[in-house]
């Protein structure tokens, strides 16, 4: 899942994210993120946002949680690049950033494409999570939706998750893949 939503006006709001992935194919596996943020506009179409993030990882035999701080920037860039720059600092001290960027391509007024890119780096190691120094991971992605309504319009999407250096090797030691596809589907909603 991916959820994103705000309350609030134009110039400040209260965001709440959420996304998360359940393994099909390993039993009770998964791993979970919240974050509630504040924000606030400093420039036409640019957010800066503070708040807390919190993480879970279970499969079986293990249940890891661990808490952030998050600074971060969403907002339009030129050529109508969605960007979401973010830092985070965990409650041991780890930092790490990561960068989300998407855009939209009209097919036609209602069938949408759109192209998504996740990359995810730490300062330092966090084995235990599963994470090493350096860059972690690249997603790539791409979903169709189809707009019913402005306010309605459900997708559905193709990713690909590619763990890089030595998080690559955590990966194997846990008995985990290197690499992932994911089918996703959903609905994008607003009102």
């Amino acid at each position: 899942w991916d959820v994103q939503g705000w309350y609030g006006g134009d110039y400040n709001r209260f965001w709440f994210k959420t996304e998360g992935v359940q393994a099909a194919s390993r039993g009770s596996a998964g791993e979970a993120e919240v974050q509630a943020l504040y924000s606030r506009l400093v420039a036409p179409f640019w957010d800066i946002q503070v708040g807390v993030r919190h993480d879970r990882t279970w499969r079986p035999g293990i249940d890891l949680n661990r808490t952030f701080g998050v600074i971060s920037l969403q907002g339009l860039a030129p050529y109508w690049f969605e960007l979401e720059p973010a830092l985070f600092i965990s409650e041991g001290g780890d930092v790490s950033a990561r960068l989300t960027a998407s855009t939209d391509w009209l097919l036609t007024q209602r069938l949408i494409l759109q192209p998504r890119l996740d990359l995810n780096a730490a300062v330092q190691s966090a084995t235990r999570f599963g994470v090493a120094e350096g860059l972690n991971d690249i997603e790539l992605g791409v979903r169709l939706r189809h707009e019913v309504h402005r306010q309605f319009a459900p997708y559905v999407g193709v990713s690909w998750l590619r763990r890089l250096g030595e998080t690559a090797g955590l990966a194997r030691r846990n008995g985990d893949g290197v690499a992932e596809f994911r089918l996703v589907l959903g609905v994008r909603a607003w009102f």
